[in-house]
């Protein structure tokens, strides 16, 4: 079965189950966990940022920056496509007492006259400040779209004249990096804290980091303590994380190039079901409601050819290309798709 589920269907690669094996252990509450220290430091010095913190999940990361940030209050600026709106379970409303808005966006990259026109320095008797502005790249909803490196400038510009931080949720943010050809730390010097996953593309079996200036970090700390977050001897999965920002960064290109390659195929099949140019990075988003079949109707014909799929709205199939995905798999993929869909119109 080719799966393409999510690229948290990776496997850890046999240099991390060793590293685990042979990890240095600390209670990480306490004297803290050496291995938990090293991939932290590692995770900082990749984003150009002061310090890390090692947490269990994005959503957590994303949950702990916002309460770091804003204590609780205020209004939280994203797009209404944001992973931190629509998958987050409204963490930052429960349990940060965030108010949110949505600026304007197209495929998750902002339209900076709308943010703008959104952004408060200051609690005022008709309305809350602005307690912190979120954007997100590569953009889960929007097929993996990568914010220009331009935009985010102007962003952080806007945002630091009103003294508001902005925190970047960057789930994948070397794949945002591999696509715009520069260094994480290009992307997240545009923002005053930044997150980002090993447990996706780069084969960890767990974990998060959350990135940001020294106070920030100990703030954040504090918020992951209290949300349940604190672990003691750690390192036994933070040494697949070290080796993850290590060696698994370069495999991430291959995963671009192979959903290049799926979408230009698919395209050549029907130009309705997708435009390549819009296959930034991993994500491959189709659309199926032209062919008179639903999602689930695409997926269970595409399961009987052995591809694994998820829908992702009305009309929309999302495959996610990993390193357990090869050339042999791209051509499997195009070819259950020739398939189903040659049955469909005959």
């Amino acid at each position: 079965m080719i799966d393409l589920r999510s690229d948290t269907v990776t496997l850890p690669t046999p240099e991390m189950y060793a590293a685990m094996a042979a990890a240095k252990l600390g209670d990480d509450m306490r004297e803290r966990d050496p291995t938990v220290v090293e991939l932290e430091q590692l995770a900082a010095r990749l984003t150009g940022m002061e310090d890390g913190l090692y947490v269990a999940s994005g959503t957590m990361g994303n949950l702990v920056s916002v309460l770091a940030h804003t204590g609780r209050g205020g209004e939280l600026l994203c797009d209404p496509d944001a992973h931190i709106a629509r998958s987050e379970i409204g963490g930052f409303a429960q349990v940060a007492g965030l108010f949110h808005r949505y600026y304007k966006a197209d495929r998750g990259c902002p339209d900076i006259a709308s943010l703008t026109s959104m952004l408060k320095g200051k609690i005022t008797p008709g309305s809350l400040a602005t307690g912190l502005v979120c954007v997100e790249t590569s953009h889960n909803h929007a097929g993996g779209s990568v914010i220009p490196l331009p935009v985010l400038a102007e962003l952080r510009e806007l945002t630091a004249e009103r003294g508001i931080p902005m925190h970047i949720d960057g789930a994948r943010l070397f794949n945002a990096a591999i696509a715009l050809g520069v260094p994480a730390s290009e992307i997240a010097k545009h923002a005053d804290s930044v997150t980002f996953c090993v447990s996706k593309g780069l084969s960890a079996p767990v974990g998060s980091l959350v990135c940001g200036s020294t106070e920030f970090i100990q703030r954040a700390r504090l918020f992951r303590r209290m949300l349940g977050g604190a672990m003691r001897q750690a390192g036994v999965i933070a040494a697949a994380g070290i080796v993850a920002l290590n060696e698994m960064v370069p495999q991430l290109a291959e995963d671009h190039r192979r959903a290049k390659a799926i979408a230009e195929g698919v395209h050549r099949i029907d130009p309705r079901f997708i435009d390549p140019g819009k296959t930034e990075t991993n994500i491959v988003m189709i659309d199926v409601g032209h062919t008179g079949e639903t999602p689930a109707a695409w997926i269970k014909a595409m399961g009987e050819r052995g591809v694994d799929l998820r829908s992702y709205g009305a009309t929309r199939l999302r495959l996610v290309i990993h390193r357990h995905i090869d050339d042999r798999s791209v051509d499997g993929v195009v070819s259950a798709f020739a398939d189903f869909n040659g049955r469909l119109s005959s």
